[in-house]
């Protein structure tokens, strides 16, 4: 695994691996986008796995979370400056570093969560093959799971306007839900969560269009168990990629000999002898999906 920081068009920096086989060339170049408050740690021993099986593999953290905070307490938050529209950029900039590294090669993104919403927003998507999105919905809270539908009253309408406005960024470490967020963060993608047709309805024509006019192949994983994302919002986030090739599959947890597996578990080390092939077989098949939904 190789540390490393690379710097966006307005100067941020952001931390960023890159795992590789030495024993093994790439022949292929895998940036994985991780989900809303989740740093690049959590996807560490996936991605390792990964460069085994002879994958280049970029991992990296927003700006002002993970490895890529303005500084590790948590008050340099306060007043930082960062919207999902900035998130979108750096996940761009860490696809255009990786494919430069690996020019001739197909580049493939796998998107955990936000990390398979944001590429339908980003401004150049032509280095990009295929997205594997896995765990993924639109957000809407109405297409939530019953058990994270519950709470939205008391998290979006008391518990993030107050703790934001106090502290000057969303405090979820402490709260335990989510992870520390940019104020600019928190507060478009509370905007997303209550609209029916979440960023698109927030933003507008020109993100409809920015989803239109994404080419490459989608994959949908839909986790049967997944406490946060149901069937129904992983549905409504593919077909805004509606000129895109797609196709959504569920996923249970027996399937891969599992008593549970839900929205964390795909990445976890317990399933590299069952899910994670399976992963892998749908990343090197995504180039040949013509499906659509």
């Amino acid at each position: 695994m190789q540390v490393t920081s690379i710097t966006t068009a307005d100067g941020a920096q952001l931390a960023v691996r890159v795992y590789e086989d030495s024993a093994k060339p790439a022949q292929s170049s895998l940036v994985i986008g991780g989900a809303m408050g989740v740093r690049q740690d959590y996807y560490a021993a996936f991605a390792q796995w990964l460069a085994a099986q002879g994958w280049r593999v970029t991992t990296f953290d927003y700006r002002g979370s993970g490895d890529s905070l303005p500084n590790t307490a948590h008050g340099g938050l306060r007043g930082f400056k960062a919207d999902l529209y900035d998130w979108t950029r750096d996940y761009e900039t860490v696809v255009h570093q990786a494919h430069a590294a690996l020019p001739q090669a197909p580049l493939y993104l796998m998107g955990h969560s936000l990390g398979a919403q944001l590429p339908g927003l980003m401004r150049d998507t032509s280095k990009i093959s295929g997205l594997l999105s896995v765990a993924a919905g639109s957000g809407y809270w109405r297409e939530n799971a019953p058990q994270l539908k519950r709470i939205v009253p008391y998290f979006w309408f008391l518990l993030v306007p107050l703790a934001t406005k106090l502290c000057g960024y969303f405090p979820g470490r402490r709260l335990k839900k989510v992870g520390d967020l940019p104020k600019g963060v928190i507060l478009q993608w509370r905007r997303w969560c209550l609209n029916p047709r979440y960023s698109v309805g927030v933003e507008g024509e020109s993100a409809r269009q920015s989803y239109a006019n994404v080419q490459f192949p989608v994959l949908a994983l839909s986790i049967t168990d997944d406490e946060l994302m149901t069937l129904r919002g992983t549905h409504s986030l593919v077909n805004l990629y509606a000129n895109a090739p797609r196709e959504v599959l569920s996923i249970a947890p027996a399937d891969v000999a599992a008593r549970r597996l839900g929205h964390f578990g795909p990445f976890r080390p317990e399933q590299a002898s069952q899910l994670w092939p399976r992963l892998n077989q749908w990343l090197g098949g995504l180039s040949a999906r013509t499906a659509t939904a």
